[in-house]
């Protein structure tokens, strides 16, 4: 899978758990994890939605689009929530291998299809075009990671967590293709936990019988 084209940004940011837990998950795509800044395909859902208002969108933009103006406000912040809650349930219909809501992908194709943040070549002399970009510039180029994210190149891989109790959905960039878990520090530690308790309760119960 050509994972140069599904990641034109670094992805990756911190979760908090319910019960303290912080841990670094990867969805493997910066559209997820703009979607998951508003509790995915679930924005009542306060365990993972970490923007609220149009301040914590500006900030998070900010940290992923350092070229882009602080003036994000409230227009900005409803525009954000109809695009990443779009991102959500089409990311949940992925996983399970439905069929994207017509709706939803409108919606991913409208902000695609507005301007997005340009690239820079470093090294010129010239200052070319604006000095900062819009917000919704940096909506523009999440979108376009959308469209990427759910055309071909994906091929099956965005993925539900494993774990019987974790719906987190996340695109499987490993070149093996055999991601299982959202994080290893989250639930990949605690199915290691769980097969070695197994283990060692098999273990006793067979010493237990040839006594």
């Amino acid at each position: 899978m050509p994972t140069d084209v599904l990641l034109p940004r670094e992805t990756g940011q911190w979760m908090d758990d319910s019960d303290g837990l912080r841990w670094w998950f990867d969805s493997g795509s910066l559209a997820l994890d703009f979607s998951y800044t508003g509790g995915l395909d679930e924005p009542d859902n306060a365990e993972w939605r970490s923007v609220d208002d149009a301040e914590a969108l500006g900030g998070w933009l900010q940290e992923r689009f350092p070229e882009v103006a602080a003036t994000s406000g409230e227009r900005e912040f409803r525009d954000a929530e109809m695009l990443r809650i779009a991102i959500g349930r089409l990311a949940r219909q992925a996983s399970r291998g439905e069929t994207l809501a017509p709706d939803d992908v409108d919606v991913v194709n409208l902000f695609a299809a507005t301007p997005d943040i340009p690239p820079v070549l470093a090294g010129g002399g010239r200052q070319a075009g604006r000095t900062l970009a819009r917000p919704h510039q940096a909506l523009g180029t999440v979108a376009r990671d959308a469209v990427r994210l759910f055309g071909p190149d994906a091929d099956g891989r965005i993925r539900e967590c494993s774990a019987d109790d974790c719906r987190l959905v996340y695109l499987d960039t490993s070149r093996s293709g055999n991601r299982r878990w959202c994080s290893m520090q989250r639930c990949g530690n605690r199915a290691k936990v769980r097969a070695h308790r197994a283990r060692a309760a098999g273990a006793r119960g067979a010493a237990g019988t040839a006594e």
